[in-house]
């Protein structure tokens, strides 16, 4: 089912949201002032399920160019009352990101707004990340006393600050402002600042808190469930996994099977882990035995621990389990579509088919389904492949389907790929670049914007311009 905030894919809306190319594309056509009202909803209703992973901001830039939109409505948004409520990224990060791509191609507004933003804004580090890569020296000189102005000189702000520089993605406005020779006190807290989070790294590395030299499997499933009853709660199965794998020897196995079959939460998930990252012959049945623990600590896992195996035996598994309807039989199809041979591809075209019936184009195993039908060049998967295309809110998965399709569609080049070129994504932009046909006049047009614009990633602007060399196909 689609998240209620993403409208159908069929309209306006629900394009820009996707970050389909044909948003961008109907935008065009469509009156101006409702192009702009449904661009002003995603920047400010940020219509993304995993911001770490889908990309927009370059795509809504673009966007804001090519309708020479105005930036009220995002300068609303930020300086709203909301701003000191609701102080998570989520909030304003794309909208930020926006403005640093407009400040790029040179919209002095978007420069004014960041730079208001950093001095009185709360999310104030993501602005001034986006004014380290745009900024000149001068721009981020003058902010230095407005951000330092956050943190009182007292032990807590100052431990505050400390932390602020030593979390910093981009590091230099902080470099300017330690060396800022008009502002002695300003420079001074600041590389008082600086050295402080180094010496807080130094105390850190002399007073390790996880297992020792010289433990034993005992106590290391003991510090992994010990992380359970802490607050928070600390998840320690994967790193104690580790941790096992160093002192444990053959003279354990035992116990450890002991601890995988009866074992309590965190301390049975690292027992599993281990064994089945050493492919032990018990370990797929425990695996089985685990999956369906009502600890979900537990579940969760074993389902990792199998779709991390490499094993024949954890292949023959899978086909035995892909027919199942819960996280053991989704992770037993993903590793059929990522590792399976080509005799396994009706497995994955029924898997496919089931899961956008049963769960509709957002399912969290879709991603490796799709890219199994390309690998597999499943050519009757295409159908459903291009509605997984159509209708994901997830721009990262509609990507996959993409890559899928030119494996599998003839149609392709002609097809979809076009639109790609527009697309949010520049995975799913270089893809187009090096597959869609040209006898459309957009075509050529947008590959030579693409292949010039120097916000564009390398690999797009290499495989557009590779489309005019004398070497490439005629365009």
């Amino acid at each position: 089912m689609l998240d209620p905030d993403i409208a159908p894919s069929g309209t306006l809306l629900g394009l820009l949201q996707r970050g389909r190319g044909d948003g961008t594309l109907h935008a065009l056509a469509a009156p101006r002032a409702e192009a702009l009202a449904a661009l002003d909803h995603c920047v400010l209703r940020d219509p993304r399920r995993d911001w770490q992973v889908e990309n927009r901001s370059l795509y809504y830039a673009r966007l804001y160019l090519d309708l020479d939109g105005g930036l009220d409505a995002i300068g609303q948004h930020l300086f709203a009352a909301d701003d000191h409520l609701d102080t998570g990224e989520e909030r304003t990060g794309l909208a930020l990101a926006v403005l640093g791509h407009l400040a790029s191609y040179g919209r002095d507004d978007a420069l004014v707004l960041l730079r208001h933003y950093a001095a009185t804004g709360a999310n104030w580090a993501w602005a001034l990340d986006e004014l380290a890569l745009r900024d000149d020296d001068a721009g981020l000189l003058a902010l230095g006393p407005h951000v330092l102005a956050r943190f009182p000189v007292t032990p807590e702000g100052d431990g505050a600050l400390a932390a602020a520089v030593r979390d910093a993605f981009e590091p230099r406005p902080w470099r300017l402002w330690a060396d800022e020779g008009r502002s002695p006190a300003t420079a001074a807290r600041v590389r008082a600042a600086r050295e402080q989070g180094s010496f807080d790294r130094w105390q850190r590395q002399l007073r390790p808190s996880g297992p020792r030299p010289g433990w034993s499997v005992r106590e290391v499933l003991d510090w992994a469930q010990e992380g359970l009853s802490l607050q928070p709660v600390q998840l320690r199965h994967v790193p104690a996994t580790r941790c096992l794998t160093a002192v444990a020897g053959p003279e354990d196995r035992g116990e450890i099977i002991e601890a995988a079959a009866f074992g309590e939460g965190a301390a049975r998930a690292t027992a599993l882990r281990y064994l089945a990252e050493h492919h032990d012959p018990q370990a797929l049945d425990l695996v089985e035995t685990a999956a369906a623990d009502p600890d979900p600590v537990v579940a969760e896992a074993a389902v990792t621990a199998f779709e991390r195996m490499r094993s024949p035996a954890a292949l023959e598994r899978a086909r035995a389990w892909i027919h199942r309807e819960d996280p053991l039989g989704a992770a037993a199809a993903g590793m059929l579509a990522c590792r399976g041979a080509t005799y396994d591809a009706a497995l994955v075209l029924a898997a496919l088919r089931r899961t956008v019936r049963a769960e509709g184009c957002d399912a969290a195993v879709l991603g490796d389904l799709v890219d199994g039908a390309g690998r597999l060049a499943i050519a009757c998967a295409a159908p459903v492949l291009r509605h997984v295309y159509r209708e994901t809110a997830s721009s990262h998965l509609r990507g996959r389907a993409a890559r899928a399709l030119a494996a599998t569609d003839p149609s392709f080049p002609a097809g979809f790929a076009v639109e790609c070129l527009w697309d949010c994504e520049e995975s799913t932009r270089e893809l187009a670049a090096r597959h869609a046909a040209t006898a459309d006049d957009r075509v050529v047009e947008q590959l030579r914007r693409l292949a010039a614009d120097p916000a564009e990633e390398a690999e797009v602007q290499t495989a557009a311009g590779s489309r005019f060399g004398p070497e490439a196909p005629a365009v």
